[in-house]
């Protein structure tokens, strides 16, 4: 297997591009792939400021990497949730990482702010503990970036978990998160914009980059999201690609081309108003993040004023 580009030994294969890379190429291609990204989708500007969601995994150390290589204004955002063997680990990954490299990074921590981790939220809203997670990390990246002035929130999501995604929300015709999903999402009524950089890149390239790069990340999986259906998604869309090289880019490329035009412009986008407790956006009176947090027993205003003394006074 040879390098596409000098006919050096490659060191990893890119099926789906017909192509394989030497190390100094394979970190071209894929520093090309994300600013390709960057630059179709119209996602941010050298100028602006970019709060990264950092999880100590290597899509979000690798986005990270790659967005400070560019040029890029990016500072890290990692919310400690608590979860038992695991934070503390993929918490100290990413100080390592910002150290490293002299990156600026905020850390929220539930522990450290209620005494609970989120585990305990979920069980006292009988939900499942994705749903608890994704919604208070939702709340806090929000938040986050309005209170310290970033023009937009990047995340590490990449091509295999978009296909995923967008596998879930077809099989269930979930019409909303259809007309939303994009690689990027632009801000509006108190919402921040949203956008997915590493879109182009598989979950095989950003270990590479993170290998290539010596990059420490934490290897595991979330313990808790084992068992639930994005795996499943994302195996059987695995099964596909083997089999037709291709199967993911022209599913969720071919959906941004084509197929998101239908869901985006047919279906009109809820009003929001701010929430009577917190004041970020919602479409009820009191945001779902707040009656989550009440349920539990715990003050929302309390991780507002500690988001606020970590990340900046600018809301």
């Amino acid at each position: 297997m040879r390098c596409l580009k000098c006919g050096q030994k490659a060191c990893l294969e890119i099926r789906r591009h017909h192509a394989a890379f030497c190390p100094e190429h394979l970190l071209e291609h894929l520093h090309k792939q994300v600013a390709r990204a960057i630059k179709a989708y119209r996602m941010f500007t050298k100028e602006e400021k970019l709060l990264v969601a950092v999880s100590g995994g290597k899509d979000s150390l690798a986005l990270w990497d790659i967005l400070l290589s560019m040029g890029y204004q990016a500072h890290g955002l990692y919310i400690d949730l608590g979860i038992p063997g695991y934070s503390e680990t993929s918490r100290q990954k990413a100080r390592n990482f910002a150290s490293a490299k002299k990156a600026v990074l905020h850390e929220i921590s539930l522990r450290e702010i209620y005494g609970v981790d989120v585990g305990y939220i979920a069980r006292k809203n009988a939900k499942t503990f994705c749903s608890a997670c994704g919604l208070v990390k939702r709340y806090i990246m929000n938040l986050a970036a309005a209170s310290g002035g970033y023009d937009a929130i990047a995340t590490g999501h990449n091509l295999d978990d978009e296909a995923a995604a967008l596998l879930g929300n077809l099989l269930y015709w979930q019409t909303g998160y259809l007309r939303r999903q994009s690689p990027h999402m632009p801000a509006g009524q108190g919402l921040a914009r949203k956008v997915k950089p590493l879109c182009r890149l598989g979950e095989r390239e950003t270990s590479a980059y993170c290998l290539l790069q010596g990059i420490d990340y934490v290897l595991e999986e979330c313990p808790m999201s084992r068992g639930t259906h994005t795996l499943l998604y994302k195996e059987l869309l695995n099964k596909l690609e083997a089999s037709a090289p291709g199967t993911k880019d022209q599913f969720y490329l071919g959906f941004l081309r084509t197929g998101r035009s239908f869901f985006h412009n047919r279906i009109e986008e809820p009003i929001l108003k701010p929430c009577t407790k917190c004041g970020q956006p919602t479409t009820d009176e009191v945001c779902g993040f707040c009656r989550q947090m009440s349920r539990a027993g715990l003050d929302p205003l309390a991780l507002r004023a500690a988001i606020v003394d970590s990340v900046g006074s600018g809301v």
